[in-house]
């Protein structure tokens, strides 16, 4: 990382991974249902979550999927880049006290457009509860060492 900024396009190659990880909190889902306004009972209420197929309350699924947004805005390929987009499969829920690993790996770079392709997974133990895949525009190092 270079000054604040992440990984220039350059530098980047096919193959290279990176992680997050996070144990899920009460907090976490309070907190999450605050900034986002989905307050859907299975997330808040003990009792409604109850009578529901998961019969405890479960994390949001983009709660969970944030951490994908943390990988790639932190860590790989960091500040600087532009999520253009990101596609999800909800594969299992998350619980409270659960710790999500989320991971993202390049698996495309188109260097004339700069753009990176991702496979992006999110799992609890050996569990996969969320997959898809990301695409970035991501700078390119500029002849004087500014970003492009």
């Amino acid at each position: 990382m270079h000054d604040g900024h992440g990984y220039f396009l350059e530098e980047l190659s096919v193959g290279m991974s990176e992680s997050f990880t996070k144990k899920v909190s009460d907090q976490d889902i309070i907190g999450f249902a605050n900034v986002s306004g989905d307050t859907n009972p299975v997330h808040l209420e003990d009792d409604f979550a109850r009578r529901t197929r998961f019969k405890e309350r479960i994390a949001h699924g983009l709660l969970s999927a944030s951490f994908i947004s943390a990988v790639l805005g932190t860590r790989l390929p960091g500040p600087g880049c532009i999520y253009l987009s990101q596609n999800l499969k909800f594969r299992a829920p998350v619980r409270i006290g659960d710790t999500v690993t989320a991971k993202a790996t390049i698996t495309a770079i188109d260097r004339e457009k700069g753009k990176i392709d991702l496979d992006t997974v999110c799992t609890v133990g050996e569990k996969v509860v969320i997959d898809g895949q990301a695409q970035l525009l991501v700078s390119k190092r500029a002849a004087v060492g500014q970003v492009a």
